[in-house]
């Protein structure tokens, strides 16, 4: 019998692998994204020390993003989350997608952050 894997799980396994060739340091923390149905979330992440540098969201209080479940939402949030980094002096980092297709509001994410001055 053939069981099929749920799409989280699925995504998750996808996750574990890219994550074994990738990982952040404190030069070039990784710009981890996760994506739910109503919100984006986008964090630096710096893996040697274990401990988030930056992060931003469409679901925090008096956010500016506003929905995040759109590609304008997702836009916003790369614009934020690149503003955020540059403030913290990080120029370059490592993009891990979570799994997800490069594709959508994933890709949207990433394309407004280089627009707004990170390097990947």
């Amino acid at each position: 019998m053939i069981t099929r894997l749920s799409r989280d799980v699925h995504r998750q396994r996808i996750h574990n692998r890219i994550r074994r060739r990738i990982a952040g340091t404190s030069e070039r923390p990784r710009l981890a994204v996760f994506r739910s149905l109503k919100h984006i979330y986008a964090q630096l992440i710096d893996d040697t020390k274990g401990h988030t540098i930056v992060s931003a969201s469409s679901h925090e209080k008096g956010s500016p993003i506003g929905n995040g479940g759109n590609l304008a939402g997702a836009k916003a949030l790369g614009k934020l989350i690149a503003e955020r980094a540059t403030a913290k002096g990080v120029k370059k980092v490592v993009f891990d997608r979570g799994g997800y297709l490069y594709h959508g509001r994933v890709k949207a994410v990433a394309e407004a952050a280089r627009e707004a001055g990170l390097e990947f």
